[in-house]
């Protein structure tokens, strides 16, 4: 399947090759996979090693010699010479070898043209807490996620003609066609219930048919993530705070308080108690934070509240599988309490995947804005409603507040701009930049 994150493979290759390359993303988002496809359609010569399959080079990397003697044991060991100019190199699960890891500052400092790619599940997790000395500035780290919804469009039609539709409609402030309009959001409320991760895309395009699709695919993909905790982490405990957080997500979405509240995951429990493991849920981007900001002003990072935030789930299916949300409840647009919760968990997930931080703002009991981005017009205000809900009543709050250029509105709506409000259809949400 398609990726955008490819591009990024080829910007890489045609100007920092020389520095590796380290991808980081949950587990099954498809970053084996479109790793190995760019490196067997652009190079000569490719060789994919798995470190958590082969202990062997593990051991390798974890003798007392320099870095260019373990390279050259490398070679011995997997049987043959490397062609520095034309290979390039694949640690995957690199996670599982800090002292490769360190040996990737001698490969950007090299004289000789070293290609390497290093990627792996919690490799996040890995980098936050790394014991040795890691290559910080020796290495291009880029961030992946779950197929977003222009992604999953390319995947379902084969081509992209209906994602330029959306463009341009984004672009002119004009209306979608209404039988367009309502074919992307039936598409819409699907990739709700499937979300991206390439696994379930598959098994639903395989059929085009949601009544076939398979959600028992979510299901393991949840267990498996939970496993993960069993083989990364060795104290029990440490591995129960951290399910509880997760498993707590869908209800702290529902919460009137507006953020994330730890009373949630254990009675009494404070947040000096669940720090480590909340920051390993969101190093293995298995959630994604989002900060409040008490100061409409650039930069956003700088005037966070620390103790207000909100957390997301790093995929709007396995939210929707978390909850059991019965599929006809979204299929047929039907009411119901977390319907509002589920688009915003969406477009929070678009907004990280086209390079947004997140961020919200809340006068206390009178307005509330969902997302803030920073962009050339200055501190725009994204309101996300569910519905065709025209009202935008923190918005204009907001916007009044704050002297912002123009706001925008998320919804079901079609396209347009009208009381300086732009007027976005959620299946839309991508062309945010």
């Amino acid at each position: 399947m398609k990726r955008k994150i490819y591009n990024d493979l080829l910007d890489w290759k045609n100007n920092n090759i020389d520095m590796p390359l380290m991808v980081i993303g949950a587990r099954q988002i498809g970053k084996t996979y479109i790793i190995n496809e760019f490196c067997k359609n652009e190079f000569n010569d490719y060789i994919y090693l798995n470190l958590f399959e082969d202990k062997g080079i593990v051991s390798i990397y974890k003798e007392n010699i320099s870095s260019e003697e373990k390279f050259h044991k490398l070679e011995i060991y997997i049987n043959r010479k490397i062609n520095l100019e034309n290979t390039i190199i694949f640690f995957d699960e690199v996670q599982e070898s800090e002292e490769l890891i360190s040996s990737l500052k001698y490969y950007s400092e090299s004289d000789k043209p070293y290609k390497i790619i290093c990627a792996g599940s919690l490799l996040g997790v890995k980098v936050n807490r790394f014991t040795g000395s890691f290559p910080v500035g020796k290495i291009r780290m880029l961030e992946m996620y779950s197929m977003s919804f222009d992604e999953f469009l390319f995947a379902y039609y084969g081509n992209d003609l209906m994602i330029k539709e959306i463009k341009k409609c984004y672009e002119n402030n004009v209306s979608m066609s209404e039988v367009l309009h309502n074919e992307l959001i039936n598409l819409y409320n699907i990739y709700l219930i499937i979300g991206g991760m390439p696994a379930s895309v598959s098994n639903f395009i395989s059929t085009k048919d949601i009544l076939l699709y398979d959600k028992n695919i979510l299901s393991l993909i949840i267990d498996s993530y939970l496993n993960d905790m069993n083989k990364y982490l060795y104290d029990s405990y440490e591995k129960s705070k951290i399910e509880n957080i997760y498993k707590s997500i869908p209800s702290q979405l529902g919460n009137q308080s507006n953020k994330f509240q730890y009373s949630k995951v254990e009675k009494n429990a404070r947040s000096k108690d669940y720090y480590n493991a909340l920051n390993w849920l969101i190093s293995s981007k298995m959630v994604l934070k989002c900060e409040k900001v008490n100061k409409i002003e650039k930069p956003l990072k700088a005037f966070i509240e620390l103790d207000y935030f909100k957390l997301y789930l790093s995929d709007t299916g396995l939210l929707a599988n978390l909850l059991e949300i019965d599929i006809n409840d979204l299929i047929f647009d039907n009411d119901f309490m977390y319907k509002g919760v589920i688009a915003e968990n969406y477009v929070g997930n678009e907004l990280l995947r086209n390079n947004k931080s997140l961020y919200y703002w809340d006068s206390g009991n009178k307005a509330e804005i969902d997302f803030l981005i920073s962009t050339i017009d200055g501190i725009i205000p994204i309101e996300v409603k569910a519905s065709t809900n025209n009202q935008a009543k923190s918005l204009k709050v907001f916007m009044e507040k704050y002297k912002s250029k123009y706001g925008i509105r998320i919804s079901l709506k079609n396209f347009g701009f009208e009381n300086n409000i732009k007027s976005v259809p959620l299946y839309a949400t991508f062309c945010i930049k």
